[in-house]
């Protein structure tokens, strides 16, 4: 029996997804959130990033499940006397789903999907010394006669990804349409699944569902790609030291996610509650709060995260004592860097609730509960707060692409995450001297490139149709664009 090992990230995700959870169950109770939201799920390109970021979203859970294996009994010890000892390295579900690519680790640098290794060996043949590439340890050992087999090979096995890849994503269009018609009550729908494919496919449906249909069907093709060549070749090739780079990519996400979404989080209380004060009672407090944040955004935010990195990194290294394995020290390393993104990163959000605070504090129905009496912390509770949520909101979900973007350059300068633990920062940073030689290693590069612009372009498209729903003044100005085009037509 694995003995599960709950580290700092890992409890925090768990409580953001219960937090969302929360949210969405008052989401459905409000028919004023519920109508914002649906202005979200109406943009086609919002729905679509949503449908991106859920997979990454699952692929970072899937990661955050970690557990030790407990390890076998000696030779003649009966496993019922005794003692269980547990392995040193720490797993996840996500290491179990790859656990065919993890061992399949080869001595060197691997081509995307090649048999061969990347460097010409000496070889000695037939007395003679000659320099060619050598075979792979892992990949193509398949094939009896791999000059010749490969190249039908790879297209076998890519066509049955594809063919796979296609029947889930035909699975699901067929659900979506068995099952909007009876979800759909409220608005004309066809009768039969047929009819409701044609009116998903003819973008007849209150929702952009064909957009999304799309992109899960995209998704399930490369997929199922993925899953048909990832059991006997590296897709993605391998890096100096003989891993394969997919599983350094989908590890990468769950070290994004948890930068992203605990930095963002971490800096809430701080710019809610001095935003808030600054703006409800202004005087010498919300001078001093304007002092506060002008300073803090004055210090350049690279020196002070490095600094605040540098001393944890020596507090890590003199109480090494703490930590049963290497991964829960980097581990909370990567908690601790979330804090100080969060310490040094609320300046913005909270000069925004400062200035819609002042505008609130003028509005009838606030001036009418200070004249009766009303407590100025309830008030900030019951009437300023919901009113701001809407730039926490939006803020929230743009911050998090760009606190994506900052981890990899905070790892590329060398302060950012553990080496020890995958990040898209340190898979550039370790693919800068590959890129320098002759033939150059492209793909740990291209690999990281690719994976982190689909996270930050997904989030970016959604973060944008959020703030087209929930900011009143987007909305008109899209009106009004809507409305010169129908004009102009």
């Amino acid at each position: 029996m694995p003995r599960f090992v709950l580290l700092w990230t890992d409890a925090l995700l768990a409580a953001v997804v219960i937090g969302l959870a929360v949210y969405a169950i008052a989401v459905l109770r409000s028919p004023a959130w519920r109508a914002s939201w649906r202005k979200v799920w109406q943009e086609p390109a919002a729905l679509s990033a949503a449908v991106v970021l859920v997979f990454f979203a699952g692929v970072a859970l899937i990661d955050s499940v970690h557990f030790r294996r407990a390890l076998p009994p000696a030779e003649g010890e009966r496993p019922a006397a005794r003692e269980v000892f547990y392995a040193t390295r720490t797993e996840s579900l996500l290491d179990v789903l790859l656990a065919t690519p993890i061992a399949m680790r080869e001595s060197s640098y691997s081509r995307p999907l090649d048999h061969v290794g990347f460097t010409k060996e000496t070889i000695e043949r037939d007395g003679q010394t000659l320099r060619e590439h050598r075979p792979l340890q892992h990949a193509g050992r398949h094939l009896s006669d791999p000059a010749r087999q490969w190249p039908a090979d790879l297209l076998r096995r890519a066509a049955i990804g594809l063919g796979a890849g296609l029947g889930l994503a035909a699975l699901a269009w067929l659900v979506v349409a068995w099952w909007r018609p009876r979800v759909a009550a409220r608005h004309p729908h066809p009768a039969s699944t047929r009819d409701a494919l044609r009116a998903i496919w003819h973008r007849q449906t209150e929702l952009p569902l064909r957009a999304a249909l799309l992109t899960l069907t995209a998704l399930c093709t490369l997929l199922g790609m993925a899953v048909a060549l990832g059991a006997h070749y590296h897709v993605l090739g391998t890096d100096r030291t003989g891993n394969d780079v997919l599983v350094q990519a989908l590890k990468s996400v769950r070290t994004a996610f948890v930068i992203g979404s605990l930095s963002t989080l971490a800096t809430l209380p701080l710019a809610i509650t001095l935003g808030i004060l600054a703006g409800y009672f202004k005087g010498w407090g919300d001078e001093l709060i304007q002092y506060l944040y002008t300073v803090l955004s004055s210090v350049p935010n690279v020196l002070l995260i490095a600094a605040c990195v540098l001393m944890v990194q020596v507090w890590l290294d003199q109480n090494p004592a703490l930590f049963e394995t290497q991964l829960e020290r980097a581990d909370l390393k990567i908690f601790l860097l979330c804090l100080i993104l969060g310490a040094t990163g609320w300046a913005g959000l909270c000069r925004l609730i400062r200035a819609e605070t002042l505008k609130l504090r003028e509005l009838d129905f606030v001036l009418a509960a200070t004249a009766c009496g009303v407590r100025d912390s309830r008030i900030m509770l019951r009437h300023i707060l919901p009113n701001v949520m809407h730039l926490v909101l939006i803020n929230s979900v743009l911050e998090f692409s760009a606190l994506v973007l900052y981890e990899a350059v905070l790892s590329y300068v060398g302060v950012g995450v553990d080496p020890a633990m995958n990040s898209f920062g340190g898979m550039i940073n370790l693919a800068r001297s590959e890129m320098s030689r002759d033939p150059v290693v492209w793909w740990s590069f291209s690999a990281a490139f690719v994976f982190m612009v689909a996270l930050v372009l997904a989030a970016n498209l959604f973060a944008d149709g959020v703030r087209l729903a929930f900011d009143p003044r987007a909305g008109s100005w899209r009106a009004r664009v809507l409305r010169q085009r129908r004009s102009v037509r």
